[in-house]
């Protein structure tokens, strides 16, 4: 057996690679992690299968290993955090295959304080050029007991469960319990023009994860996969606070100028009209948000395939009769002089065949942002169309959110217009508590989440402050904070001044407490202030926050907006104040789906 290693900047987290004996006979490859000197991962192969060809995973010998240390401090266009460090030891291992005329394959290894992270490198070589690759060999070998967080659709709710115990592929990012204590998250990274990655049990292994792709990839040497990265931690904070090694694994922002991108906060005009839209401007600058969105319905029927884009024209299934006419460059207009911006929702069948006549168009309608309505993903073809829209928007001056059932893998680095995805099971499925304490640990790892959380609405499961603490707990540079409300639902209500204040994006971001689909706290910082979200799942319980995360001998004055425990109905918010420094820690009594909203200021 031969071994090579790769270990992290910390030396916590160990990553080895071995061509060795397979249970079927010839030697494969395989690699296995480490993780505080306990296995993570054990032995699992590695390999490519190719259409009309021989699979890329057998007899291979090494033929050179490289290895470099990487440190880089770098800033987002905005983010998590203002600042972060790329800090990685990678090993390069370049194979050919032993037997006359045999394939070379290049596999990169990385190895983070956070994770690690590998790729397949095709390189250009005769006589293979052109290929097509079917599916991976990729394993994922955690211990068999460990619990994974499955879900079967990217709204699905979450289902933790043994790997034998999968029912059909699942969705990625997916969290591992493992039997150690540890936890884990497997993603994927830079995929650019490829399938996607979903995760299945191997039938041959049930115990095992195997990687599985949505579709085959066409390519041609020299050729990257998308990396398949681990983000791993000592609890399960950890993986919320190390979501920038998705971020690290693309490439570096292809816009020169990016002034012009502003994340902020959005209101939903749901009457599709000019005094609405009026309306939601008005309430948005009365409330410190920065836009409004006419969504499905202002160009016709979304399902309509020859609805025409260009023009507006109200679906008459959402019109009411004492309702007045959308006159949209009116309220673009508006909306302008008052500083508000105005986003158009666009469904993927019109997108698909006007794009390139709507992105000017939009451009010179003073549109700041377009949300793409029920995009298809998954196979190659679809993944790359899909981010040259993205692309062919930045062009334009235009932002983008992704709605449904795309889930991000780090492109907003390269293309920082992409403000959001959905990919999550939001408030449009009204969600329990639960699945709101399971979010930050499975499904925000790898990315943004355009949860569109609302307010007022009948239909929440969960209390207003557990509604307030999710505007925190929810990074999304555009973040939705009315969906199911509207300007006429504000009752003067003391505690929407939270709303008014949150950022949407941050200069940091921690994880303070947390237990996946039990509760959470997750702490933000924007300048001098903090806003820290609480929230439990069904259960009431007390929860002591710890304010570590201050500066060192600084007062603060806390703002707390939580449960009235009064009433006891959930509808109704306290308010709070007192002072505190990074000594202290905060008590958050918290009803039954309920929750804490907390703003810090220094004194």
């Amino acid at each position: 057996m031969n071994e090579w290693i790769v270990a992290s900047p910390d030396n916590l987290v160990i990553l080895t690679f071995a061509i060795e004996q397979a249970e079927d006979g010839g030697n494969a490859m395989f690699y296995r992690v480490a993780y505080q000197g306990q296995p993570l991962v054990e032995d699992s192969m590695l390999g490519l299968v190719l259409r009309d060809a021989a699979p890329l995973c057998r007899d291979f010998t090494v033929l050179d290993v490289q290895t470099r240390t990487f440190h880089e401090c770098w800033q987002p266009v905005y983010g998590e955090r203002s600042s972060v460090v790329d800090h990685f030891t990678e090993m390069i291992v370049a194979l050919k295959e032993a037997q006359e005329g045999g394939r070379n394959l290049t596999l990169r290894f990385r190895a983070y304080n956070e994770g690690v992270a590998l790729q397949y490198h095709i390189p250009e070589q005769d006589g293979f050029r052109a290929f097509v690759i079917e599916d991976e060999l990729t394993q994922f070998a955690f211990a068999p007991d460990s619990t994974v967080y499955a879900e079967y659709w990217p709204e699905d709710v979450y289902h933790p469960i043994r790997v034998r115990e999968l029912e059909k592929r699942t969705e990625r990012p997916l969290t591992v319990a493992c039997t150690n204590g540890r936890y884990a998250c497997v993603h994927e990274a830079g995929m650019n023009h490829h399938a996607k990655m979903l995760l299945a049990k191997d039938e041959r292994r049930p115990d095992l994860l195997r990687a599985s792709l949505a579709g085959p990839t066409k390519g041609e040497a020299p050729f990257d996969t998308p990396w398949r990265l681990l983000i791993v931690g000592e609890r399960p904070g950890d993986l919320t606070e190390r979501s920038d090694l998705v971020l690290h694994l693309n490439r570096p922002c292809a816009l020169e100028d990016t002034t012009w991108i502003r994340p902020g906060k959005a209101i939903r005009e749901t009457t599709l009209t000019t005094r609405g839209g009026k309306a939601c401007v008005q309430f948005a600058k009365a409330h410190r948000l920065q836009y409004i969105e006419f969504d499905a319905g202002w160009y016709g029927s979304e399902t309509n395939d020859r609805e025409d884009a260009t023009t507006v024209s109200v679906d008459p299934q959402r019109k009411r009769p004492d309702w007045d006419e959308l006159n949209l460059p009116e309220v673009i207009a508006y909306a302008a002089e008052h500083g508000i911006g105005v986003w158009l929702y666009v469904n993927r069948r019109h997108l698909e065949r006007q794009l390139d006549t709507l992105l000017p168009l939009y451009s010179s309608w003073g549109v700041k942002g377009i949300k793409f309505g029920f995009v298809n993903e998954g196979p190659q073809e679809w993944t790359e169309w899909l981010l040259e829209a993205v692309r062919k928007c930045a062009e334009h001056r235009l932002m983008v959110d992704i709605h449904d059932y795309y889930r991000p893998t780090g492109y907003a680095r390269t293309y920082p217009n992409l403000l959001t995805v959905e990919g999550i099971r939001g408030n449009e499925h009204f969600p329990t508590a639960a699945h709101n304490c399971t979010l930050p640990f499975t499904r925000f790892p790898g990315g943004p989440g355009d949860y569109t959380i609302c307010y007022y609405t009948n239909r929440l499961k969960n209390t207003r402050a557990h509604q307030l603490a999710m505007s925190v707990i929810v990074y999304s540079p555009l973040q939705f904070v009315f969906w199911y409300d509207s300007p006429s639902d504000y009752g003067g209500e003391p505690e929407v001044e939270f709303l008014e204040c949150v950022h949407t994006v941050w200069d940091d971001t921690k994880a303070p407490l947390g237990s996946i689909g039990e509760f959470v706290a997750i702490a933000r910082r924007k300048g001098e202030e903090w806003f820290i979200g609480t929230i439990t799942n069904e259960q009431p319980r007390t929860l002591a926050v710890p304010l570590s995360m201050l500066e060192k001998n600084r007062s603060y004055s806390a703002t707390i907006y939580e449960d009235d425990h009064g009433t006891g109905d959930g509808r109704r918010v306290a308010i709070r104040r007192l002072t505190v420094d990074s000594e202290s820690c905060l008590q958050a009594n918290l009803l039954s789906c309920g929750g804490q909203a907390v703003h810090l200021m220094p004194v």
